[in-house]
């Protein structure tokens, strides 16, 4: 089934843009970095050519980050004109482009797709759409990095969902991967992520600590009321494996 961006519910924030970036778009070169290093540059496959795409690249933080690790074959998209020329003028490979639109008529598949938080901004129909897309759109072995709002977060895990109009969804740890089983994807791993990168800054070991008392507590209480679940971080994120 094909869907044309146009038709998506999400109308407010189109769900094919980056809106996380800090109001000193420049600042969040360095702040998204180590961000995305910690979180995801392990899960990326070691050869510098391998293909990927970035969906949702905004400003290019993600695709900076990759080039600055070596990666010469990377792909940014993003609906908003302005991020992306941002992103250009730092010389990154970014262009102006609607998700849907690119995935149902591109030709040449992926090793890496990196989709972030798209799945929150899109209806459940148009989630099974998405990621079917995605997995076409990859090699045989290629790798989907996805992330979502963690409904299990006992303090923003509603909040998330509610805050914005057009997230119409959120995930734990079971249903990312159910979804993801779903659309055919294999050896899908699913970890949380962290917020607190920022290791010259004393103020995350203090938040690291806090953070670790209230995931036990929120394990305990789970636990208690006959819940399994073990990621408790304000956003969890996966790597689902194309099958071979």
């Amino acid at each position: 089934m094909s869907i044309s961006d146009d038709q998506l519910t999400a109308k407010m924030e189109p769900f094919d843009s980056f809106w996380e970036a800090p109001s000193d778009i420049e600042k969040g070169y360095s702040r998204f970095y180590q961000f995305y290093k910690h979180n995801y540059l392990s899960r990326i496959p070691s050869e510098k050519t391998s293909r990927i795409l970035v969906i949702s690249c905004g400003p290019g933080y993600f695709v900076n980050t990759l080039s600055r690790n070596g990666y010469s074959n990377v792909l940014g998209i993003d609906s908003f004109p302005e991020k992306v020329e941002y992103a250009r003028k730092k010389n990154l490979n970014c262009h102006v482009e609607r998700a849907f639109g690119f995935l149902q008529r591109n030709q040449q598949p992926f090793d890496v797709i990196f989709a972030e938080q798209e799945i929150n901004h899109l209806t459940k129909s148009e989630i099974l759409i998405f990621l079917e897309l995605c997995r076409k759109n990859l090699t045989e072995g290629g790798r989907l990095l996805i992330h979502s709002i963690n409904g299990t977060n006992p303090l923003t895990g509603s909040e998330s969902r509610a805050g914005n109009f057009d997230h119409y969804n959120s995930f734990t740890e079971y249903s990312l991967k159910q979804i993801l089983e779903f659309t055919k994807f294999h050896n899908i791993k699913i970890f949380p992520l962290n917020l607190y990168v920022f290791y010259n800054n004393p103020f995350n070991y203090v938040a690291l600590l806090i953070e670790k008392i209230i995931h036990l507590f929120s394990r305990v209480n789970f636990i208690l009321v006959g819940k399994s679940a073990r990621i408790f971080s304000k956003k969890l994120a996966a790597v689902a494996i194309k099958p071979l």
